[in-house]
């Protein structure tokens, strides 16, 4: 038996995709997809004491391109995301336990792909939850034509015998292909999160993971649904 999901990266994901990975035996990232204007690729929410915060990477305004083949516009958001995270999170109880590990990324490494900036924290933040998913890429997989056929086919080639998806692909998913595959299709749930000691007003669900992180550290976990297993 062998659990695969297949999604686009994301930048500083909240914490529902990081539960997708755990949840998985192998986790491929589908960058060889269309790149999406205002889309999770390149941004992504924060809390502050004023509301939410978007952190965007700047990546001009082509979307005629795939998301591998995107790369950040300048260099200045590095120090300009990372003053933000230092400006509303520095009095979080896990902020001086997060910001050696996150700090790095920001201003110490030279990012010249979206997609692989992307994977840079996504498999930092994974380290430290201690998700030992495999991650790969959907090209290392080659390529067929159409939407679903390509999903079964990067399916069938890592040896996939259930597919895990998230909710919002039930409005273009034929289960019915999969079920003539003998894969099985399985949805997966981001509902019933407990809420977490989070600052900053009412509470939000929607926002980066970094924001549980620095709240709650290693208790991280307790707040979410498989990587506590």
């Amino acid at each position: 038996m062998k659990k695969v999901a297949i999604l686009q990266s994301n930048y500083i994901p909240w914490k529902g995709y990081f539960d997708l990975i755990a949840a998985v035996d192998e986790f491929i990232l589908y960058d060889d997809a269309q790149f999406t204007k205002n889309d999770w690729r390149n941004r992504n929410k924060i809390k502050t004491p004023h509301g939410l915060e978007w952190l965007s990477i700047p990546v001009g305004a082509n979307i005629h391109r795939q998301i591998r083949e995107v790369s950040p516009s300048s260099h200045l958001w590095q120090e300009k995301h990372w003053k933000s995270l230092c400006n509303n999170y520095s009095k979080a109880p896990f902020f001086w336990e997060i910001a050696p590990i996150l700090k790095p990324l920001y201003l110490e490494t030279v990012h010249n792909n979206l997609s692989q900036l992307n994977r840079m924290f996504i498999e930092t933040i994974c380290a430290y939850l201690g998700i030992k998913t495999k991650i790969t890429n959907s090209w290392d997989y080659g390529f067929v034509p159409g939407r679903i056929e390509r999903l079964l086919h990067i399916c069938h080639q890592a040896g996939a015998t259930e597919y895990i998806s998230g909710p919002a692909a039930q409005s273009y998913i034929d289960d019915t292909l999969f079920a003539k595959a003998n894969i099985e299709l399985t949805w997966f749930s981001y509902n019933s999160y407990p809420e977490y000691p989070q600052r900053g007003g009412a509470f939000e669900h929607g926002v980066s993971i970094v924001d549980l992180l620095f709240n709650c550290g290693q208790t991280s976990a307790k707040y979410m649904k498989y990587t506590a297993r």
